[in-house]
C-alpha cells in the first residue's frame, strides 16, 4: 500500500513523531452470524487470538519501524505478532495500556443474529454513548487511559525521536484525539485498516520537513 499524506491541520510541524499502527488481520473469521451473547464469546476469542497466516507487512511500515527510536506494543497476541513481523530483530516494549477499548455486547433479543462487524458497531455505540460496560472498562476510564498513553508517548518522542506503537483500531483513534487536543498534527493518514499507520507530529515555530513522508514502494 502506498502512503497518503494528510494535509497538516494548523502550523508547520517538526520533531519526533508518534506513529500509531493497527495490527494485521486476525485469524478469527468474521464470516458468521451471531446473537449478542454469541458475540461476547466471539470477542473473547478475538482478544486472545493471533494473526491470519501468510500476511506480509507493507514495506513502508517496515521502513518506518526501522527508523523509529522507540517501539511499543499492546500485550494482545495479534499486536505482538504484528510487531514481530514488522521489526523481527528489535525489541518492543509491551504494555496493557495499549490494549483495545472493550466491546461488551448490548442487550438484544435472542433471535437477532448479525455479523461480528455490525455487533462491533452497535456495541461500541452502547459503550461510548450509553455507558454500557458489562463490568469492563468504562468509556471514561478508557479516555483517561488514552490521555495517560498520549502523555507518555509525547515524553518518549522527546527522548527518542520517532516512536511507533502497534495497537488497535479504536484505541488508536482515542490516542489520536488526545494528541490533537495537545496540539499535535496528523501528517500521514492511512485510515484504520489492518497494518495501517497514522503519524502525528508536534507543532513547531518554523519549518516542515516532508522528507520522511515521501511515498515509497508498494506494501503487500
Amino acid at each position: 500500500m502506498g502512503e497518503t499524506l494528510a494535509k497538516p491541520r494548523g502550523g508547520p510541524i517538526s520533531g519526533g513523531a508518534i506513529i500509531l499502527v493497527r495490527h494485521g488481520e486476525p485469524a478469527l473469521s468474521r464470516k458468521v452470524r451471531l446473537t449478542a451473547g454469541d458475540y461476547g464469546e466471539w470477542w473473547a476469542l478475538y482478544e486472545d487470538g493471533g494473526l491470519k497466516p501468510g500476511q506480509v507487512p507493507p514495506t513502508d511500515l517496515v521502513a518506518c519501524a526501522a527508523r523509529a527510536g522507540g517501539l511499543f506494543v499492546s500485550t494482545r497476541r495479534r499486536a505482538g505478532e504484528t510487531a514481530s513481523a514488522i521489526a523481527p530483530s528489535r525489541p518492543f516494549e509491551e504494555s496493557s495500556d495499549f490494549i483495545e477499548a472493550p466491546l461488551p455486547p448490548p442487550p438484544s433479543p435472542g433471535w437477532l443474529k448479525l455479523s461480528p462487524r455490525w455487533w462491533g458497531v452497535i456495541s461500541r455505540l452502547f459503550w461510548w454513548r450509553f455507558g454500557l460496560t458489562g463490568g469492563q472498562e468504562s468509556h471514561a476510564a478508557a479516555k483517561a487511559r488514552a490521555r495517560r498513553v498520549a502523555e507518555r508517548l509525547i515524553a518518549e518522542s522527546r527522548a527518542r525521536g520517532d516512536v511507533l506503537v502497534v495497537a488497535h483500531g479504536f484505541f488508536n483513534y482515542m490516542i489520536g484525539r488526545e494528541l490533537e487536543a495537545r496540539g499535535w498534527r496528523l501528517s500521514l493518514d492511512e485510515g484504520f485498516g489492518y497494518w495501517s499507520r497514522r503519524r502525528f507530529e508536534r507543532p513547531a515555530a518554523v519549518g516542515y520537513n516532508r522528507a520522511l513522508e515521501a511515498p515509497q514502494s508498494a506494501g503487500q
